[in-house]
């Protein structure tokens, strides 16, 4: 079992930054691929982005290429979601989740999908003011 936190949100203004955590505890992540999701209010849950096990390879929605950055710390167990150049619409709970497969640049876009997936986090809240 893989028990994950997320943490960093809060309230921002447009323009602004944030960089969210995803902690592990109960095993180590270095055997997961991982990946962050986000629910707006009355919305699906929508990829964000994915990254590797190893953090080689990184795997990106096209609305927030360029602005936000997904890294891990293997060592500490923790994943990372570095936010920049925040917008309204960025606006949503964010959730990390881990998935038990192996994933190359090739395949990392099977992470997109919610039930490649195999633990989540409860999530943290982003928000963004105009």
């Amino acid at each position: 079992q893989v028990h994950l936190v997320e943490s960093g949100g809060g309230l921002v203004q447009a323009g602004g930054s944030l960089r969210l955590s995803c902690a592990a505890s109960g095993r180590v992540i270095s055997s997961y691929g991982m990946g962050w999701f986000r629910q707006a209010p009355g919305k699906e849950r929508d990829f964000v982005a994915a990254i590797s096990r190893t953090g080689g390879a990184t795997y990106y929605t096209d609305s927030v290429k360029g602005r936000f950055t997904i890294s891990r710390d293997n060592a500490k167990n923790t994943m990372y979601l570095q936010m920049n150049s925040l917008r309204p619409e960025d606006t949503a709970v964010y959730s990390c989740a881990a998935a038990e497969g192996y994933y190359t640049t090739r395949t990392m876009p099977r992470l997109i999908g919610p039930d490649e997936y195999d633990y989540w986090g409860q999530g943290t809240q982003v928000t963004v003011s105009s």
